[in-house]
């Protein structure tokens, strides 16, 4: 137990290290009300999902340990449904109808196609 907690670990942090950075690059980069960094987050870690077990259906190359270490830990750190939840409770609470409509259904969509297209990009090589 304690060997699955530390390769989690290991793996969240540096999920949540990627995560911050790519929420930095859109703080000072990209000027909006519009959520776009944690829908970039979740949809990359969706896609980045989909390709690990993709490759784990295909065939054995990682082993148990190195999946634990890919999905929960680095996806597991990387991705932000509850920053989502939180962003799409405030868009709401703003009563700005429109932008949770958009938000919640392309982060939803979106995040479904690129698990799906992790998974069939992995069928294809």
């Amino acid at each position: 137990m304690l060997k699955s907690l530390a390769i989690a670990g290991a793996g969240g942090f540096i999920g949540t290290v990627a995560r911050l950075l790519i929420f930095k690059y859109f703080q000072t980069s990209v000027s909006s009300v519009f959520p776009w960094s944690t829908l970039v987050v979740n949809v990359l870690g969706c896609l980045l999902i989909g390709i690990i077990y993709g490759i784990s259906e295909r065939e054995e190359i990682f082993s148990p340990d190195v999946r634990l270490f890919l999905t929960v830990g680095i996806c597991g750190g990387f991705t932000t449904f509850s920053t989502f939840s939180n962003d799409a409770f405030i868009l709401l609470k703003q009563q700005e109808l429109f932008r949770f409509a958009a938000y919640t259904t392309l982060s939803f969509l979106l995040c479904l196609l690129a698990v799906y297209a992790g998974r069939l990009l992995m069928k294809i090589i």
